[in-house]
């Protein structure tokens, strides 16, 4: 019981951190705003498969400057305070779900500037959907575990795209090509296949940071 306390808590005290650096989640929805208003400038009603890759290329880009901070934000002496209080699991549990929530809020607002800037290009809504909370959630996994090795190796948040390149590409080729055959109105068979492949590794990688991060907070 004392675990589940403990992660609630930190979930706690980043949701207030977050409310009181407002211009954070500000920057983060602006940034989000000004490059959809620019596609739609540029290109006002791409096709279906322009559409969904610009769509996913977008959510990383905001997924890197969400989660990024996650850990690089904290100072030595505040982690160095956080060991004296909690174990290190609830400390990578806890920010393995604040990222996630924070993706998908991310996620659906990004979604629905698409969808009413850029138009809808035909897409099934509701497995749509389905994939944009997905990928969020499987991105955010992913660059929190970046974020607590970059954070223990110098804190350069350059060095999370240095390592994040070879491990998010294929992820996001999975992403793009699970959600091409969304893009049309038949039925693709074995598309549920692909998809609990995609969700079997965010279980590994929640089972790697659970399995690793106390062995970078030693350090």
């Amino acid at each position: 019981m004392s675990t589940v306390r403990n992660i609630m808590l930190i979930i706690r005290k980043d949701f207030l951190l977050e409310w009181r650096q407002k211009y954070s989640l500000y920057g983060l929805l602006l940034y989000l705003c000004s490059a959809v208003f620019a596609i739609n400038m540029l290109h006002e009603r791409p096709e279906g498969d322009t559409w969904n890759s610009l769509y996913w290329i977008i959510l990383l880009f905001v997924c890197v400057n969400a989660v990024a901070k996650s850990f690089l934000q904290e100072s030595k002496h505040r982690m160095i305070y956080y060991y004296t209080l909690h174990h290190p699991r609830d400390i990578i549990i806890s920010k393995l779900i604040y990222n996630v929530i924070l993706m998908l809020l991310m996620s659906l607002v990004s979604f629905f500037l698409f969808f009413f800037l850029l138009g809808n290009p035909g897409v099934q809504l509701y497995r749509f959907l389905l994939m944009v909370l997905t990928g969020g959630m499987s991105l955010a996994l992913l660059f929190t575990l970046l974020a607590a090795i970059a954070s223990k190796a110098g804190g350069n948040s350059a060095l999370i795209a240095i390592l994040g390149f070879p491990l998010v590409t294929p992820q996001l080729i999975l992403l793009a090509d699970l959600s091409k055959p969304l893009f049309v109105t038949l039925l693709v068979e074995g598309w549920w296949k692909f998809f609990f492949i995609l969700i079997a590794l965010d279980i590994m990688i929640i089972i790697l940071s659970v399995i690793l991060f106390p062995f970078l907070w030693k350090e």
